[in-house]
């Protein structure tokens, strides 16, 4: 298939508006960690205290985290691999040639790391609105004892309503997003530059001597505190991940420009207000300014920042999961567009309110960000390193750099990943079992998903008739031929499918046209142009055509409309309005004799029950579909 161009799927339009939008979409978790990172490093399990060397030291490793993991990782490398104009990690995957480590019926080394990256980021999508919000709610807490009874319940109705507008779409409100994303961080950066005029000694923490002193002057609790920092560079993933929606330029000058300045002021301010307090601070982000009105006030621009980022990271596993229905490694849901204008506002209402209740279900269960503090980190390191896995496939196998190129940046990458990663395990038992128990139910399902569809569509193809046998004396087998066309969809692009062969030799008659129709998902975001549809006869005289039609995996495969485009473009000779639209729906045996075994198959036979119809999926009219049930052991 004919690719097609990068720029064509470069988001459009001025560079500072672009950039205002990223602000908006693309920083809000990273840009609310200091709600709770800096707590967390001086008063959590392995804090450092409020001694003035020690918290010199966690300042610098969280300056040079964000400098080297999120500037120099993420800005200056791994957005250079976009899959045109697409990032994430399934857009890095689809960017590695297709014969490197397939497999026929599994999955390779490389896509498998790439399944469990995806979904530890599901993990991370349930924890990140509850501690973001949490942490924010929190601070009425902070401001008065008489509201510390009412922050879970604030908390769960705020968590409620922002999952329950999610089926509005963000079109209308999206563009107050980077607007008040701006007034974040002018306010945190402002707050911080404050308290570090005022203690300006700690900007010697921007010196990488006291991060390194730290870590080797303090022993296990040095390397354990790696899982408190890395809560400063959550959020790094979604750079990349939403790097399609306004392009690398925009989000690397919102970061250079505002973001990353604001950060260091926010938390370098935090680290002068705890050196120079003689008492313990449990709150040094809402210390930042005097109790009273002020505090209210910032508990109101935090709780409106925490909303925008938890409305990101919910738009970014809507987003993650079309990907992953489009490239085969995940059932297909309920997919709604939102926006006519733009393709990526979806709404997914099954994952829309799983996503609802267990993030309300841990704030209930933790009852303070601290503590959900403790189940955040592994999630997002993870996949941090996974995507360093991925980026150096790319390099090596798709750019072809030698491997004296490629490795040292990886053991670059690696170098702050595994210690991160390492860190964060030991926070396992105190809450870090909630993304990997969330991830693990995610990958195992997307794997057997993926193989089984696989098994599926070659006992599909073993039960095809080659396309000779079939036209051999048609005419001759059916009663007659109807006015009008038929559809069939088609698993694969080969053969005459089980439905045709089924429907002709039974019912004894077909449409005076028959189209074979194979929908083929493919390795880029948007497919354009000729390639978005091929048309080939099988048998003019017979009236039968094979159609291909090629789909990205950002958008939805609406059939009708891309039928209107074979006939209009390629010439089908199809009136759509007398067509019918045949289906064949497979319901599986689950026995022992299948490839898969008898519990992935029964769990597979489940997931292709619930999985949307086919029908609603590809947006055909219900009232002209007719669906053949076929019995199936794999």
């Amino acid at each position: 298939m004919p690719d097609e161009s990068p720029e064509d799927h470069t988001p459009q339009g001025p560079l500072p508006l672009l950039a205002l939008g990223a602000l908006g979409v693309v920083f809000g978790d990273i840009g609310t960690s200091p709600l709770y990172t800096l707590s967390q490093c001086v008063n959590g399990e392995h804090g450092s205290g409020n001694e003035a060397a020690a918290v010199l030291g966690v300042l610098s490793l969280i300056f040079w985290s964000l400098m080297m993991v999120v500037t120099v990782k993420y800005l200056a490398f791994i957005m250079r691999a976009d899959n045109h104009g697409e990032g994430g990690i399934l857009a890095l995957l689809a960017l590695v040639p297709d014969s490197v480590g397939k497999k026929e019926y599994g999955v390779s080394a490389l896509t498998l790391l790439v399944l469990i990256g995806a979904a530890l980021l599901y993990g991370d999508g349930v924890i990140t609105p509850a501690i973001s919000v949490l942490s924010a709610v929190e601070g009425l807490g902070y401001a008065t004892t008489k509201l510390q009874d009412y922050v879970i319940p604030i908390t769960c109705v705020i968590l409620l309503g922002l999952f329950a507008i999610q089926r509005h779409g963000t079109s209308g409100i999206g563009k107050f997003f980077g607007p008040v994303m701006v007034a974040w961080f002018l306010t945190i950066g402002g707050l911080g530059l404050y308290h570090v005029l005022a203690a300006p000694q700690v900007l010697a923490a921007l010196s990488p001597v006291h991060a390194v002193h730290y870590l080797t002057g303090h022993g296990f609790k040095g390397m354990a505190i790696l899982g408190s920092v890395v809560l400063a560079v959550t959020g790094g993933e979604a750079l990349y991940a939403d790097m399609g929606h306004f392009g690398a330029k925009p989000i690397r000058l919102a970061w250079i420009a505002l973001v990353f300045p604001a950060l260091v002021l926010s938390y370098f301010g935090q680290g002068a207000l705890v050196i120079s307090s003689t008492a313990k601070i449990e709150n040094p982000f809402f210390a930042q300014v005097p109790l009273g009105l002020a505090t209210y006030a910032l508990v109101a621009l935090s709780t409106a920042a925490t909303v925008i980022a938890s409305q990101a990271l919910i738009s970014g596993a809507f987003s993650l999961t079309q990907q992953a229905i489009q490239m085969g490694m995940f059932p297909r849901v309920t997919v709604r567009h939102t926006s006519d204008q733009a393709e990526g506002q979806i709404y997914l209402p099954e994952l829309n309110w799983a996503l609802a209740i267990a993030c309300i279900l841990l704030v209930l269960q933790f009852q303070k960000a601290d503590r959900l503090a403790a189940a955040y980190g592994i999630a997002v390191s993870g996949t941090m390193g996974i995507t360093s896995i991925c980026y150096y496939a790319v390099a090596r196998r798709t750019w072809k750099w030698p491997v004296a190129k490629a490795l040292p940046l990886l053991a670059l990458f690696l170098a702050f990943d595994l210690p991160f990663l390492g860190a964060n395990l030991l926070k396992f038992v105190d809450g870090g079992y909630v993304p990997v128990g969330i991830a693990a139910v995610f990958c195992v399902l997307m794997l057997i998903w993926n193989r089984g569809r696989r098994i599926l569509a070659a006992r599909n193809a073993e039960l095809s008739t080659s396309t000779e046998k079939f036209l051999d004396g048609l005419d001759a087998r059916l009663l007659g031929r109807t006015p009008g066309a038929t559809v069939f969809l088609a698993r694969v692009s080969e053969g005459i499918p089980r439905a045709l062969n089924q429907y002709a030799t039974q019912l004894g008659v077909l449409s005076e046209k028959v189209v074979l129709l194979t929908v083929s998902n493919e390795h880029v975001p948007i497919v354009r142009g000729k390639a978005r549809v091929q048309v080939s006869p099988l048998d003019e005289k017979a009236g039968i055509y094979r159609v291909t039609m090629h789909v990205g995996f950002m958008e939805s495969a609406d059939i009708p409309k891309l039928l209107r485009l074979a006939v209009k473009k390629r010439g089908l000779p199809i009136d759509l309005d007398q067509t019918m639209y045949v289906i064949a729906r497979e319901t599986l045996l689950a026995t022992d004799k299948g490839k898969m075994g008898h519990v992935a198959e029964t769990i597979f036979s489940v997931l292709l029950k619930n999985a949307r119809s086919a029908s609603e999926y590809f947006a055909l009219p219900p009232e002209r579909v007719l669906e053949l049930g076929t019995q199936i052991d794999l």
